[in-house]
């Protein structure tokens, strides 16, 4: 197998081509180490790639297919893990994995590699000075987003077909709208975060994968999800399997449409229009489209962002320290981060309280609003991916400023975080400098198969896949032959 073939796989193809016997899961393996080395300009890898692919089921439904993992959160046993930290130096090497980790290496997923952060996930960019700064496949002078931003870029550059990616406040939304990706966020509690977490980040973490297609965001869902043993709650298993909703039809649905910032930001004229045209699109397709927003405090909702963020990060800081016998500070911490640690160290119960009270708050006008309509359609960012430094993690910032910051600029993404509710960003338009353009689609709890459905209708209207980033694993093999 070529470079230029395997890149044209999505996971999905990939995996039937090794289980028919068209090629071994070693090939591909070889094919994708070469790949990720072919893209290393991009600077999207923490740790790898490895010699051989971490154990996996040869018996999964994408096994041989190559993966990457997220230097946050999940973790396999072995594997180091920096979370994007020079606290943490070298890595930290857990001696087991993460429920979720043996879930993907059930599923088959042969991970050979590692993908960068930001430090300790709070960033729209991935600049971490642990790594350097990751760069953007399309235009390597702009951001991959964040905090998958590795992740992202590698699978936008074809070098591999599918990556782990978590979300607490866009994470996964955001780099798949800077690098031309599906991104699903999927429902609170529907992919555990076990053992090392019940409710991550007080209910605003969640964990899957960014992919090129709907049917391999949804395969992996169906590998993935569901409760284990100890996880705090368990929500509603779907009717089917959510592989059986790509392609189904989504009936006539009720969807708001809502293009101007909730911060009260800019919002690029071309992400305007790219959300009216997927949103005439759906109009054209039978739906009903009205213009019209939940009404979101934002003052409310950016101070809830902070308390819980802060100690959060304090909470990990404070955890990493335990185990390390390290101490955090502006040294080995970058200095917003550091901000944001000193915050959280300050912040009382009593502030945690009133933080939660506005969760439940903007989570009952949510539950109001999609009483009257199905989906809710608006712009994935602000823009299209920001030129690298727009948010400089290092930059002499109180915490407040950073969360402003982030938020001021990703502004769409974090209500789905605080309210629980799925949220899938697709790349259905593209600037005139040929940058991806996001557009997000979010839905009530539970809502994860309404919008696959309707995620695979845009796929099919609006297609994507003959797109192709500048840095991309093909054109750098017919470069080298």
């Amino acid at each position: 197998m070529r470079i230029d073939e395997y890149a044209e796989l999505d996971a999905t193809a990939l995996a039937a081509a090794i289980a028919a016997g068209e090629v071994t899961a070693d090939e591909v393996a070889q094919v994708a180490t070469e790949a990720i080395d072919a893209v290393a300009e991009l600077n999207a890898v923490a740790h790898g790639p490895f010699e051989k692919p971490l154990d996996h089921a040869a018996d999964g439904r994408f096994a041989g297919v190559p993966f990457a993992i997220k230097d946050l959160v999940l973790h396999a046993a072995g594997v180091p893990t920096r979370m994007g930290t020079r606290l943490l130096g070298d890595g930290l090497v857990p001696p087991t994995d993460t429920h979720l980790m043996e879930r993907f290496r059930a599923a088959g997923l042969a991970t050979l590699a590692v993908t960068t952060t930001p430090e300790l996930g709070f960033n729209g960019n991935s600049e971490a000075l642990a790594y350097g700064s990751t760069r953007n496949p399309w235009n390597t002078a702009h951001s991959p987003g964040g905090s998958s931003g590795g992740s992202a870029a590698l699978v936008a550059a074809g070098a591999v077909p599918i990556a782990h990616a978590n979300d607490g406040g866009g994470s996964i939304r955001i780099p798949a709208a800077c690098n031309g990706l599906v991104g699903l966020k999927p429902g609170r509690g529907r992919v555990s975060v076990g053992p090392d977490a019940g409710d991550a980040l007080f209910g605003m973490g969640c964990e899957l994968v960014v992919s090129r297609t709907v049917r391999d965001t949804a395969a992996v869902l169906d590998e993935v999800a569901g409760p284990l043993p100890g996880d705090p709650f368990v929500i509603a298993p779907p009717e089917r399997p959510w592989s059986q909703e790509v392609g189904a039809d989504p009936g006539r649905l009720r969807i708001a449409v809502h293009t101007e910032s909730w911060a009260g930001t800019p919002v690029d004229p071309e992400v305007a229009a790219a959300v009216d045209a997927v949103a005439a699109t759906l109009e054209a397709a039978g739906h009903h489209v009205d213009r019209r927003t939940p009404t979101i405090d934002w003052d409310r909702l950016i101070q809830t962002n902070l308390v819980l963020w802060c100690a959060f990060l304090a909470g990990s800081v404070g955890a990493i320290e335990a185990m390390t016998g390290r101490t955090a500070g502006p040294d080995n911490l970058e200095r917003t981060s550091w901000a944001c640690v000193e915050h959280g160290r300050t912040i009382s119960g009593l502030e945690i309280c009133s933080a939660l009270d506005s969760v439940n708050a903007l989570s009952r006008e949510m539950g109001r609003f999609f009483g009257d309509y199905d989906l809710l359609l608006t712009p994935t960012m602000n823009t299209p991916a920001l030129p690298l430094g727009h948010l400089d993690a290092n930059a002499e910032l109180t915490a407040l400023e950073w969360t402003n910051r982030i938020f001021d600029a990703c502004s769409f993404t974090s209500v789905f975080n605080q309210t629980g509710a799925p949220a899938i960003s697709l790349p259905l338009g593209q600037s005139a400098q040929g940058l991806p353009i996001g557009v997000q689609l979010a839905a009530p709890s539970n809502g994860e198969s309404l919008l696959i459905r309707v995620a695979a209708q845009l796929e099919q209207a609006m297609p994507w896949a003959g797109r192709r980033p500048g840095v991309h694993v093909a054109r750098a093999a017919a470069t080298a032959r």
